[in-house]
């Protein structure tokens, strides 16, 4: 008679770990290209109005300087009130800012696009006009004609 053996668990082989380095560093390079930094801090309620008659899309961002225009969020109201504020890149500023933030910009970019520089003013669709009126006034001053007015989709 033959001998019949138990039936024994079998051991799953172990799972290889060498490329789990690889998959990681593929993962973290790929999230590091496809991310986008905020280059801006919003210290403002920004809701753009709705589209305007004539859209043109901007071909060139890195050309564009952004003027905020809105209510302080609510971290801020305790310090700026609830009126609106103009910010300009990461800080509030007043009117009178504006020709020194223009200068800036274009000091830092070369000889050869400040004439295709643009001012772009993202404005809280509750402001009153009368603040606009007056950012584009120093923007006259300041010599900083071409002004694009952003809006919803």
């Amino acid at each position: 008679m033959s001998k019949f053996k138990q039936k024994t668990q079998k051991e799953n082989p172990k799972i290889s770990t060498a490329s789990m380095p690889d998959i990681i560093f593929m993962l973290i390079f790929f999230f590091m290209v496809t991310t986008v930094l905020r280059e801006v801090e919003l210290k403002i309620k920004l809701r753009l109005p709705q589209q305007i008659s004539e859209v043109k899309k901007m071909e060139k961002k890195n050309l564009v300087s952004y003027i905020y225009v809105g209510e302080p969020k609510k971290q801020f109201q305790k310090i700026y009130g609830t009126e609106p504020r103009i910010q300009l890149n990461d800080a509030f500023g007043k009117i009178s800012d504006i020709q020194k933030f223009i200068e800036l910009e274009r000091a830092a970019r070369p000889e050869s696009d400040i004439p295709f520089l643009t001012t772009s003013l993202k404005v809280d669709k509750d402001v009153k006009m009368g603040i606009i009126t007056d950012i584009k006034q120093e923007l006259r001053k300041a010599n900083a004609l071409k002004i694009n007015y952003s809006a919803r989709k």
